[in-house]
């Protein structure tokens, strides 16, 4: 119904209902019963990665097809100006597509698996916000979250939407500008590839409004490390669980693979659903190489209640 809106999450709400998801293989079928069988009535945690963003239209870094990325790491944006200055100028074109993103039927069926009792929690390594404006309460933001950037100089926190507004007046037209050049690219984590050098170092880096201190996207970088309570919470989500259900991540990461490890250290069943290999495929119960917001779509509706 156009109006209608869904979820409470804090980057906008669906405006519309999402688009139903595609109906599993008859092979994926199979493999998704199995799933089911092992974890009716089993409380379950819920990590899921960019390949559930998909979707939405969000790029992810390691999916089948994926171009090769090297993300900028926090060494290199707190070493230089121009390093910053790169980063701000891309990111100011990712927000402009991240932010309009809604979430998918993945991102519901995530919500209605916890409204329905089956997760002791949910642990994302996406910055997206979409389990959150899908109606999912109990969420980690393992690396943070999008939507807030932090001062690194006095520790203070501003809505991303606040700073683009302050970029948008420090860089008048620029989004028009980088549009026309037809050079960009969509990259994950509100981030842009951008071909344009001169219009990159065209960009003027807004600084903190309260100490004009150094302004970074609240979410860990490459070569920073996890708050360790944040950490500590996801354990705790891993330890109430009966198994760990892994969606749409190549767990390449030691930040997502080490719970994987842990459940199964402990005996727990770890299921994975997710295109392509992954670096915990060898822990795996049950593993399907399948869509994941059509595998999730399934299990919502499928599992027996609790």
């Amino acid at each position: 119904m156009e109006g209608q809106r869904h979820g409470v999450g804090l980057t906008g709400f669906a405006s519309m209902p999402p688009a139903p998801a595609a109906a599993p293989s008859s092979q994926d079928l199979e493999v998704l019963r199995r799933i089911r069988d092992l974890l009716g009535g089993m409380r379950f945690a819920l990590l899921t990665g960019a390949g559930l963003s998909t979707d939405s239209g969000i790029p992810d870094y390691r999916g089948p097809g994926s171009p090769p990325r090297t993300p900028m790491t926090y060494q290199e944006f707190v070493r230089e100006a121009a390093n910053r200055q790169r980063y701000w100028a891309r990111n100011h074109i990712g927000w402009s597509h991240l932010r309009h993103a809604d979430p998918n039927p993945g991102h519901f069926a995530a919500a209605h698996l916890e409204r329905r009792g089956y997760l002791t929690g949910l642990i994302t390594q996406n910055v997206d916000r979409l389990h959150e404006d899908a109606g999912s309460s109990n969420v980690i933001d393992l690396h943070g979250r999008f939507d807030q950037v932090v001062c690194l100089d006095c520790t203070r926190t501003y809505s991303r939407k606040l700073l683009a507004g302050m970029l948008a007046e420090l860089n008048p037209d620029f989004l028009e500008r980088a549009a026309a050049t037809g050079l960009v690219e969509m990259a994950p984590d509100a981030d842009a590839t951008v071909e344009d050098r001169a219009l990159i170092s065209s960009f003027v880096v807004a600084a903190c409004p309260a100490c004009g201190g150094t302004l970074k996207p609240d979410f860990v970088y490459f070569g920073e490390n996890v708050p360790k309570d944040r950490v500590e919470k996801a354990y705790a989500m891993v330890d109430a669980a009966a198994a760990v259900v892994v969606a749409g991540s190549s767990l390449t990461v030691m930040s997502g693979l080490r719970f994987v490890r842990h459940a199964a250290k402990d005996g727990k069943p770890v299921v994975i659903i997710n295109r392509g290999e992954t670096r915990g495929d060898d822990k795996a119960t049950i593993k399907l190489e399948a869509g994941v917001s059509e595998s999730l779509t399934w299990l919502a509706g499928n599992l027996p209640p609790l």
